[in-house]
């Protein structure tokens, strides 16, 4: 798919490989017709350009919820921490003032909405329907089952699920994501409709059980 971003998604910290991001850019912006759109786990925005620039072609609106503290996997002491985005007063990362930047290099502040608040706490209230969910969130089973059990009921009938980091194969990455992957086929209420990488897209059928 050739398509145009607002700014290079490569100059962006982040861990979504470009193919990918062309298919996220595809899918928001197929299913941006139908209403608004969530993205849960933003990091420092690499995604978000390609979602909230589909978005915001499809005349939609982005929710783009992250607590900004970083995942496990971000903090010190494990494989992908950042130590440029360390905060020495909270002992974590703070990944919004990045964030936040990349909106405004992007020109998507009229776009995304940022949501700074643990999935959790931000599901509480939700009462929205939404077009498309992407789940980007904690990798530990806890935080992915919440992610799932959470925000997947929310996803308008015909419209997507987005899950990054599913690998069927143990020794490429992390189980939960691709725990949760299978539970959404099982449930009967979603059907695959496209694997690039380690995103996969589902499709919205019917009412979603736990």
């Amino acid at each position: 798919m050739s398509i145009s971003l607002p700014i290079d998604p490569e100059s962006v910290k982040g861990f979504l490989d470009p193919k990918e991001g062309e298919a996220l850019y595809g899918a928001a912006l197929e299913a941006g017709a139908l209403g608004p759109c969530l993205e849960i786990g933003s990091y420092c925005g690499k995604s978000t350009v390609y979602f909230g620039a589909a978005c915001q072609k499809a005349g939609s609106v982005l929710f783009a919820l992250d607590h900004h503290r970083g995942s496990e996997e971000n903090q010190v002491g494990w494989e992908h921490h950042d130590s440029e985005l360390y905060d020495p007063e909270t002992g974590l990362l703070n990944t919004l003032p990045l964030f936040r930047q990349t909106l405004r290099r992007a020109g998507l502040e009229d776009t995304v909405v940022p949501l700074v608040a643990p999935s959790t706490v931000a599901a509480r209230g939700w009462a929205t329907p939404l077009a498309m969910v992407f789940i980007d969130g904690g990798h530990a089973m806890e935080h992915a089952l919440n992610d799932y059990r959470l925000w997947a009921p929310f996803v308008k009938p015909g419209g997507i699920l987005a899950i990054h980091d599913v690998f069927p194969n143990p020794a490429d990455g992390g189980r939960p994501p691709y725990e949760i992957y299978k539970m959404a086929l099982a449930s009967n209420f979603f059907e695959e409709i496209s694997a690039v990488k380690s995103l996969r897209l589902l499709r919205r059928l019917g009412e979603v059980t736990s």
